[in-house]
């Protein structure tokens, strides 16, 4: 069984079609989406996500945002969603890379490590993603 599913993001959508599962990170842990699901809203997290259809599977990088399923249709509007082959890994490196720095600075101060943190998670999630191209 399959249901509509779109995923966007302020840059555009990224996917409109039909999904047979939708596994995605919310703030509270993993959530997957099957047919026939029910009516459900939360908060989306950072980490993997992945489409399934008839034709395969797809992986994803999901920061942040709202997942919702109304009467069968499921929609993700996400702070950012990149597909694991979209992900520019050298970019993702050197993010890590810079958050790592800050992190090791004795001198940073609690909003400093906070965002570093922050980047070195969206970091890691990008990277563990684009291995699965």
């Amino acid at each position: 069984m399959t249901y509509h599913l779109q995923i966007v993001t302020p840059d555009g959508q990224y996917f409109d079609g039909q999904a047979e599962r939708l596994l995605v990170p919310t703030i509270n842990g993993q959530v997957g989406i099957l047919a026939r699901h029910i009516n459900y809203v939360t908060a989306l997290g950072m980490g993997p996500a992945k489409v399934v259809t008839e034709e395969g599977e797809r992986h994803a990088a999901c920061i942040g945002g709202m997942l919702a399923v109304t009467n069968g249709e499921v929609k993700v509007v996400a702070t950012t969603f990149e597909w694991a082959d979209q992900i520019d890994v050298e970019r993702a490196k050197a993010s890590l890379a810079r958050a790592e720095t800050m992190l090791a600075d004795p001198k940073a101060d609690d909003q400093t490590r906070t965002y570093a943190l922050a980047r070195q998670k969206r970091a890691r999630v990008r990277l563990s993603v684009a291995e699965k191209k």
